[in-house]
């Protein structure tokens, strides 16, 4: 049996924005399922409505892993702020809902969790962490890409801790990565490690600090821009997938 990994969507799309599309519609980047596919998982698409406890445990339940995914900011209330910036776009309260339950359930029953850009993000709030909403208003920051899809993409290094469970998925301590963000990991959450960084600084990779926990990992930049062609980064989506057959 391939395992299933749980992949909450993106928000909702109203009647008529998709042309020829007259009712509301949800979907997920197929670059995301193509590299699951690949490693040998079969997704689960989950509309990110809000869910009551039973849905959460329920939808997990049935599910091997989970695969959090890039998309618009969380809303800064989320994490316990106000707003600093007009730089912040794509809220969805539903979204934001959806996934903040499911990352704190499937962390606490010990689920495999790959977590990217907005998700990198949204572990980091599951676990009582803030993040920076606006990234190039910081001295010393290199650009990181243009949010939002669109071409907005940018390679730079991410040097990762060697003996991580993100450097043994990678196979490597230095990887080429495809970032387009505008936000970043500012305090890291209750029982999560800093273990990779852009040469800025910046937090680009954290994990679980407990070594006998579960594989939690998140990444900030864009792994499946690149893994149909890059072993390290289809080398997160085989870790995560072998990890759900455990």
């Amino acid at each position: 049996m391939r395992p299933i990994i749980a992949v909450p969507s993106y928000p909702r799309v109203p009647e008529r924005r998709i042309r020829g599309w007259n009712a509301d519609n949800v979907g997920v980047p197929a670059p995301y399922l193509e590299a699951l596919r690949r490693a040998g998982g079969i997704e689960s698409i989950v509309m990110t409505e809000s869910l009551d406890e039973d849905a959460v445990e329920q939808i997990l339940d049935r599910a091997d892993a989970m695969l959090l995914l890039g998309g618009g900011d969380l809303d800064p209330s989320t994490y316990g702020a106000d707003p600093t910036t007009e730089k912040i776009y794509g809220l969805s309260a539903d979204r934001d809902r959806t996934e903040l339950d499911l990352t704190r359930a499937a962390v606490a029953r010990g689920m495999p969790v790959l977590a990217i850009c907005r998700g990198h993000q949204v572990l980091n709030v599951a676990l009582g962490g803030t993040l920076d909403q606006h990234i190039p208003d910081r001295d010393g920051v290199w650009e990181h890409g243009r949010p939002g899809g669109g071409g907005g993409g940018l390679e730079h290094k991410v040097q990762i801790e060697s003996g991580t469970r993100l450097a043994r998925a990678l196979g490597a301590d230095r990887v080429v990565a495809s970032c387009h963000h505008h936000q970043a990991v500012e305090t890291p959450g209750a029982g999560l490690r800093v273990v990779a960084r852009a040469t800025d600084g910046i937090i680009e990779g954290t994990e679980l600090a407990d070594p006998g926990g579960p594989w939690v990992v998140s990444v900030q930049w864009h792994p499946e821009d690149t893994a149909a062609t890059d072993a390290a980064q289809q080398g997160l989506f085989d870790t995560l997938v072998r990890n759900a057959e455990a």
